[in-house]
Formats: structure tokens, sequence, C-alpha cells
């Protein structure tokens, strides 16, 4: 069997960690939050690591409300986010409080992850399809070899992705005829309007975009040589952000930069599964109402871990 990574961007769930942040209210019949379906779906697929990215301050909260449970079930590592992390030669701007976003998170499993993975957002619900789909592909089809590289993407449906109590920041995508990605936007505010969905590109323009446009979630599978692109990287997106005390080193823009360069071949994975998450503190009770719905239609047992074993 080969090895695959499920690594979770957690970096970002607060410094009261345990004291109403919004990823870790509980959702599921015996207290579950909506990572905890993640690992679960990602075991179940196949995926036989957990990579948790986390804040070094976090770390002995983290392990007692989740990290510790998760270790009963699979092999559990941790790689710690953090501003002070940069290359060899560069310092933190004065005024800078956060850290670099995705793309340096995922960057700190360098020395963890030596096996193709699929990172995921901590706070999002992905559905059983995407999982499955992702690792079938690393294990079946994936060329970790390859000089450009081999990566995958979970496609979700536009409208499959949409709060219903605001707006939502997704990565819109093109695609070529292969089905593999052509390009991918960040595209902000997000919101239907009766039968139409609006939404703004970066300049804050308005912009019209299709319900079945297929979207981005963060669901990337990568082949681990793919690390090093991002530690390569890394040094020219600082000094391109140079006085931009909010620049942030994103995983989709590396990405579109690289299929545009021709270094990065990215197949999308279609699923049909409908996202949920907790955006808004007024979308607890529709994620409460789907999970409950899911354990009900046989998808998950109550006791959540049990079909993959303690």
């Amino acid at each position: 069997m080969k090895n695959t990574s499920l690594v979770i961007m957690a970096a970002g769930l607060g410094t009261r960690f345990g004291g109403g942040i919004k990823q870790l209210e509980p959702v599921g019949p015996n207290g579950e939050i909506i990572m905890d379906y993640s690992i679960h779906d990602a075991l179940e697929a196949g995926f036989n690591k957990v990579v948790f990215i986390i804040r070094k301050d976090l770390e002995k909260d983290f392990k007692r409300i989740i990290g510790g449970r998760i270790e009963k079930v699979a092999q559990v590592a941790y790689a710690f986010q953090e501003l002070e992390d940069l290359p060899k030669g560069y310092r933190v701007p004065e005024g800078r409080i956060k850290p670099w976003g995705t793309g340096q998170a995922v960057l700190s499993v360098k020395d963890i992850v030596k096996e193709p993975f699929v990172v995921i957002n901590a706070d999002d619900y992905y559905g059983k399809e995407a999982f499955r789909s992702i690792h079938d592909y690393m294990t079946e089809t994936m060329d970790t070899e390859a000089k450009v590289y081999d990566m995958c993407m979970a496609g979700f449906i536009l409208s499959n992705t949409l709060s219903e109590n605001g707006c939502v920041t997704r990565g819109i995508c093109r695609l070529n005829g292969d089905g593999t990605l052509s390009q991918v936007t960040e595209t902000y505010d997000i919101e239907r309007k009766g039968n139409r969905i609006f939404a703004s590109d970066e300049k804050g323009n308005s912009v019209l975009v299709s319900p079945d446009q297929h979207v981005s979630m963060n669901m990337w599978g990568a082949p681990p040589s793919f690390l090093e692109e991002l530690e390569r990287g890394f040094p020219a997106f600082l000094d391109g952000a140079s006085g931009n005390l909010k620049a942030e080193y994103l995983l989709p823009k590396v990405i579109d930069s690289l299929i545009q360069k021709g270094k990065a071949r990215v197949k999308v994975l279609e699923t049909r599964d409908k996202w949920f998450g907790v955006t808004y503190q007024e979308d607890k009770a529709a994620v409460v109402a789907a999970i409950r719905d899911l354990v009900e239609q046989g998808a998950y047992q109550e006791n959540l871990y049990d079909s993959i074993g303690r």
C-alpha cells in the first residue's frame, strides 16, 4: 500500500483555542467538529497519516481537544506555522502580525511529508467523494518523478459551496478540454442574489459567475517534490511583498503561476458533494442539521470512528 498524507491547515484557529472559535464548534451528535469528519473520510479513503499545521502556542490545547483523539486511530504528526519562520537573511517587517498564508503553511511540513499528500482547510466539510477521488489519483495515476508537477484538485460546483448567510471567497477555475486546470483566480464576495451569483475580482470589480462553475476549496493533491517548489518560491514572494504588510503566499496563486509557466499539470476531479462550513455564526444550525441527516442516511455512524477502528 502506498503511503499518503492528509495535511490540515489549522494554524488560523485563534489564540483562545476552544473558547468560541468557529472551527471548533461541535456539530456532530457526540460533539464532533467539522475536522473530525474530514479526517474520518480521508482515513476511510485510504490515507494513512494525518499532519496538523498549527501554531506552537496552540500545541498543548490542540492535542487535548482533537490531536489526542486522532492519535488513537491514525499516525499523527505536527508542523508549526510561525510568522518568524523565514528563509535565511529575511526578517519580519515591523508591523506585520499574521503569518504568510497557505503557501507558507504547507511549506512547514517539508521535513515531515515524504509522500504524496492532500492539503485541506480545517474548517471546511468536503464530503467523501473528493477524498476517494484524490486518493485514487495519487495511488494509481500520479507520477511523482515527472519533470512537470503532477497534481490534482477537488473541483467543486460553485452552487454547492455557497453560504446562505453571507459572502464567501472561492478559487474560480477554468479548465482545458482534457479536464486539467487552465487557470485559478481567487474571487471574493461571492453571493447569490435571486437566480444569479455575483462576485468581486481582486480589483473590486463586480463579476457575474455561473452556478455550474468549477471552484477550488483549497483541496489540492501534490507530490512531495512540490514542497521544494514552495521553498524555492518563498524568497521571491517576500522580495515582491516588500512594504505590503498583508501580502500572503497563497497556494492557488503559486499553483496558477506554475501552470502558466508549464511547470505543473493539475487534474480537476469533479465532485458533486455539497460543501458546508461555519463561515458565519448563523451557519452552525444548518451544519448541525446536515450532519444529522448524513448520520440518519448511514453515511456516518453516530460514534464516528467506529467504522475505521480505534
